[in-house]
C-alpha cells in the first residue's frame, strides 16, 4: 500500500515539477538578462527532472517503452500549464517542442537492448540522456520568439536592487552552452537514474 502510494505521489510531483522548469526555461525575462546561462542551467535541471522520474518508471513496471512513455505525460503537462499561461496573457509562444521524447527513447533503448540491466541503465542510459537533452533543447529555441522584442513589447516592472540581474557575461565562462550542459548533464544525470532505480528497491 504504501509503495503504490508513493508510486503515484512520485509520478505527479516529479511531472509537476518538470512541467514548472520548463515553463521556467522559457520564460522572456530569464532569456533576455541571462541568455546562455539560464539555458544551461534549465537544460540540467530538466535532465535531472526526466532521468529519475523516467528511470523509476521504467524500473518499477519492468517494461521497455515505460520511460517514453512518462516523457509524454511530461509534454501534455506543459502544453497544458503554457496554454493556460498562455490564455492569461503572458508572453509564451503556446509551440512546446517535445525535447523529453527523444532522451526517453534512448534510456527504452539501453534498457531493452541491455535485457533489463539496471546497472547497465544507468551508466549508459545516464550518460545518453544527459549529453542528448540539451542538444535536442535547442530545437525549443527555434520556436521563441525574438527574445528582446518580447522584452520590449512587455515590460515587466521595475525589480528591487537584490532581484536586478546583472549583465549576461556570454562567452566569458564558457563557449558552448550545449557542451557544459550535456557534460555536467552526463555526469549528474548517472547519479538521479541511480536514484530512480534505488525508489524501487527502499
Amino acid at each position: 500500500w504504501l509503495r503504490r502510494c508513493t508510486h503515484f505521489l512520485f509520478i505527479v510531483v516529479v511531472a509537476v515539477n518538470s512541467t514548472l522548469l520548463t515553463i521556467n526555461a522559457g520564460d522572456y525575462i530569464f532569456y533576455t538578462d541571462w541568455a546562455w546561462t539560464s539555458y544551461t542551467v534549465f537544460s540540467i535541471s530538466q535532465t535531472l527532472m526526466l532521468i529519475v522520474g523516467a528511470t523509476y518508471y521504467l524500473t518499477f513496471t519492468g517494461v521497455p517503452g515505460t520511460a517514453t512513455y512518462y516523457a509524454l505525460i511530461m509534454t501534455v503537462y506543459t502544453w497544458i500549464a503554457k496554454a493556460a499561461w498562455f490564455s492569461l496573457g503572458y508572453p509564451y509562444d503556446f509551440i512546446v517542442v517535445p525535447v523529453w521524447l527523444p532522451s526517453a527513447m534512448l534510456l527504452d533503448l539501453v534498457y531493452w537492448a541491455t535485457k533489463k540491466s539496471k546497472h547497465s541503465l544507468i551508466l549508459f542510459g545516464g550518460v545518453l540522456v544527459g549529453m542528448s537533452l540539451p542538444l535536442f533543447n535547442m530545437v525549443n529555441l527555434i520556436t521563441v520568439a525574438d527574445p528582446l522584442e518580447t522584452a520590449f513589447k512587455y515590460p515587466r516592472p521595475t525589480l528591487p536592487p537584490y532581484m536586478t540581474p546583472i549583465e549576461p557575461q556570454v562567452g566569458k565562462f564558457y563557449n558552448s552552452p550545449v557542451a557544459l550542459g550535456a557534460g555536467a548533464g552526463a555526469v549528474l544525470a548517472c547519479t538521479f537514474a541511480a536514484l530512480g532505480c534505488k525508489l524501487n528497491t527502499w
